[in-house]
């Protein structure tokens, strides 16, 4: 069997039983915890069926686990896979939305929308695993980089997010300010969701150096990524700026999602 279509076998079956475990526990944050598992999965899975001694699959390999490893410890330490760990959002769309029209949302876009995005953003990897493949080159390199100084940055967000939120819990009503906008959320009111996408952008670009064109089907992955991740924020925000009315000040001076200079 193909690679590919033993993968997409898995993902229907791992989407199915998301939104089993979602109507059974009134949760649906199961394809959350399943998010920094699965791709770093099928990265290994297509990995194993390229061909020997193909360096750029042992560094995707390396780099999905890394970035797999990094967002599951972070998850973990937020009470993500503790009972009743759902998705705030989540929470705030079932009071909104009727509940018809909530279950055709948990089924299509948050079980299998959602785990389809996991399995396509792993694609990069099957294609790289081409017999006919480049060599390793300068693109490579430049995206293996790339890819661990966003890793880097991401990391250094959410450990400054991580700190805000802990002195904010400790202190209560009395901490001052209700949002960060400092560290490396000065300069983007996002830098963790800009440095995601851009990793697997940068992730992308191993299908382009194997030789599959500049543009090739794997680009499915980081296109719905990016417009998931901008569809998400806005959401975000409106909850942020509902809670904060000083949050409208926040937006007005500080870039959304690229890291630039802050605005007077």
């Amino acid at each position: 069997m193909d690679p590919l279509h033993a993968a997409s076998l898995a993902c229907l079956g791992a989407a199915t039983l998301c939104w089993l475990l979602g109507v059974l526990t009134r949760e649906y944050s199961w394809v959350d915890r399943l998010w920094s598992i699965l791709p770093p999965a099928y990265v290994a899975w297509f990995a194993s069926h390229s061909h020997a001694g193909a360096p750029r699959l042992t560094v995707m390999t390396i780099l999905a686990a890394l970035w797999g490893a990094r967002l599951t410890y972070n998850f973990a330490r937020k009470g993500g896979y503790a009972p009743g760990g759902e998705d705030y959002r989540w929470v705030e769309l079932r009071r909104r939305l009727p509940p018809p029209l909530f279950a055709v949302f948990a089924l299509v876009f948050i079980a299998f929308f959602q785990n389809i995005l996991l399995l396509l953003l792993a694609v990069p990897a099957y294609v790289a695993a081409s017999p006919t493949a480049a060599p390793w080159g300068s693109l490579d390199t430049l995206a293996t980089i790339v890819f661990l100084l966003l890793l880097a940055g991401e990391t250094i967000a959410d450990q400054q997010q991580w700190r805000f939120q802990n002195a904010k819990r400790a202190r209560g009503d009395a901490y001052g300010p209700k949002f960060l906008t400092r560290g490396l959320f000065r300069y983007s009111r996002h830098p963790n969701f800009f440095c995601e996408v851009s990793m697997w952008w940068a992730f992308y670009a191993f299908s382009v150096a194997s030789g599959a064109g500049l543009v090739n089907p794997a680009i499915v992955g980081p296109v719905l990524l990016t417009l998931l991740f901008h569809g998400s924020t806005t959401f975000t925000e409106q909850l942020s700026r509902a809670k904060y009315p000083t949050y409208a000040d926040y937006q007005r001076t500080t870039s959304r999602l690229i890291p630039w200079f802050p605005r007077r």
